[in-house]
């Protein structure tokens, strides 16, 4: 049985060595799960920030980060999933849907009304997996798709 909870900072260890998992899965360019572990060591501390740890019989498989930042448009923050992953050959048992459940509980419970989420056009089992939920990438009342941008800051 999978149990999902809110993280700690004594689970930074864990949450770094799931996020490396997940970008050498995927090739993407990450620093050592080590680096990882201290950087969510540290934002785990934050007040804006939270994370959702996912186990089964003690061991980790899945996890996901949000972050959360005021907002202009309405009274309570704006919530951003940052990362959400499970390890691979527990895909497609629920694991990811109670730890974006949880996630979007917790979110509201701060005050969140909205969460955003950054998709890769190309991941259509991401994408189908958020529609599912009931995120979209057109809002209601347009016929266009919003898009994310990512820059550098200098």
């Amino acid at each position: 049985m999978t149990e999902v909870r809110r993280a700690t900072v004594e689970d930074a260890a864990v949450l770094g060595r799931l996020l490396w998992d997940f970008n050498t899965e995927f090739d993407s360019e990450t620093d050592d799960a080590d680096v990882l572990a201290a950087r969510f060591a540290r934002i785990l501390a934050l007040p804006g920030i939270l994370a959702v740890l996912a186990e089964e019989d003690g061991e980790a498989v899945g996890f996901a980060l949000v972050s959360l930042r005021p907002a202009i448009w309405f009274d309570g923050p704006v919530s951003q999933l940052e990362e959400l992953y499970v390890v691979p050959q527990l895909r497609d048992r629920g694991i990811g849907t109670q730890v974006l459940d949880l996630c979007r509980a917790l979110a509201r419970g701060l005050g969140s009304p909205e969460m955003h989420i950054g998709v890769d056009e190309v991941d259509a089992d991401t994408r189908r997996f958020y529609e599912r939920h009931g995120f979209r990438n057109i809002e209601e009342g347009t016929d266009y798709r919003m898009l994310y941008y990512v820059g550098p800051t200098a």
